[in-house]
């Protein structure tokens, strides 16, 4: 994970997950970061405890940044960079 303030990362692409339970919010990562370019970043909402540890693990499988976590109402919001 990287050092930055998440809440200035520049999102090109959310993906609400919030009604999904695993792998619901991997799933829809997956296809979300492919709908963005090399260097944009998508942002996954999801209530789904685990998934915040399944994205940093795929991310990195993937060769993607996971950026971090924040903490939203009720569920977490999780940042990758795609890097290929």
């Amino acid at each position: 994970m990287s050092d930055i303030d998440l809440n200035d990362v520049d999102v090109t692409k959310v993906i609400d997950a919030r009604g999904s339970a695993c792998p619901g919010p991997l799933l829809e990562a997956k296809k979300g970061i492919g709908q963005v370019t090399v260097g944009q970043t998508i942002e996954v909402w999801s209530g789904d405890p685990s998934t915040k540890n399944d994205l940093p693990k795929w991310a990195a499988k993937m060769g993607h940044e996971f950026l971090g976590v924040l903490p939203g109402e009720g569920y977490d919001r999780m940042f990758i960079r795609r890097a290929k």
